[in-house]
């Protein structure tokens, strides 16, 4: 298990809570995974949290899925998806793992998810290869303008949920191979300390093999793309009464062994 991040626009490889290195030779995180047997290491340094950029930039595609745990379902009164329920967020709404995010209006949610990194390119992929596809994982925020997204009597998604800053990911890709049981990891989102959310990534209705497999029987997926997998109950949209994020709220999404984002809403 590796964990790759970007250090002013370098990819860096993290060795320690506040350490790591360099890669000399590449540009991006998917070069360095691409060159890992000739990586040229810098001398080991420090980082901070606040430091970090989104460890992908410039995304081709960013796919998200929609009511992919039963119990998020559930919350907002939407019938369980017979295939997975796919939505976009416009890459100009990529965004560090540490930042500032400006509420567009009084109905701003938060979603913290699991996001798949696409490594290569393919298309008809099936699902016991799909792994092989994905160069690793990481944690995303899929941030949610819930009265633009609920604006007219069918929901519109992609719009809501692609403002600036909507989708903060990182703090850094970490590679799957070493990973163990993906199930295990737990979503934990709080707001102002509170808990909001916390779920196994094993209440997930389609796994990520899946939802690679499905994506690639319609589009070619290539590297740098993205994946938000969907989240699970306990977004502001379904507490009784709703809850919103609002200017000074300190909002974390976290998931067990990828790290954590943090935002401040302004």
């Amino acid at each position: 298990m590796m964990k790759l991040a970007m250090l002013h626009n370098r990819p860096f490889v993290i060795e320690g809570e506040t350490t790591g290195r360099m890669i000399k030779n590449a540009a991006t995180i998917l070069e360095a995974l691409e060159v890992k047997a000739t990586w040229q290491l810098g001398e080991i340094q420090p980082y901070t949290m606040a430091e970090l950029d989104a460890p992908i930039q410039t995304p081709q595609q960013i796919f998200a899925v929609g009511m992919n745990y039963r119990d998020h379902s559930a919350e907002i009164h939407i019938e369980l998806p017979k295939a997975p329920s796919i939505f976009t967020k416009f890459s100009s709404s990529i965004a560090a793992p540490v930042v500032d995010v400006k509420a567009h209006g009084p109905q701003t949610d938060w979603e913290t998810e699991i996001v798949a990194v696409v490594g290569q390119t393919g298309r008809d992929i099936a699902t016991e290869d799909a792994m092989n596809y994905v160069a690793g994982v990481m944690v995303g925020e899929d941030l949610s303008d819930r009265e633009v997204q609920f604006q007219n009597a069918k929901p519109q998604f992609s719009m809501g949920k692609s403002f600036e800053n909507y989708a903060p990911i990182g703090p850094w890709l970490t590679t799957v191979d070493e990973l163990g049981n993906l199930d295990d990891e737990v979503i934990t989102t709080k707001v102002n300390g509170a808990v909001m959310q916390e779920a196994p990534l094993s209440q997930m209705i389609f796994k990520i093999p899946e939802l690679v497999h499905y994506l690639s029987t319609v589009v070619e997926l290539r590297p740098g793309d993205l994946i938000f997998t969907g989240t699970p109950s306990g977004t502001g949209v379904g507490h009784e009464p709703q809850i919103f994020l609002k200017p000074g709220d300190e909002l974390t999404g976290e998931i067990t062994h990828l790290g954590q984002l943090r935002m401040t809403i302004k």
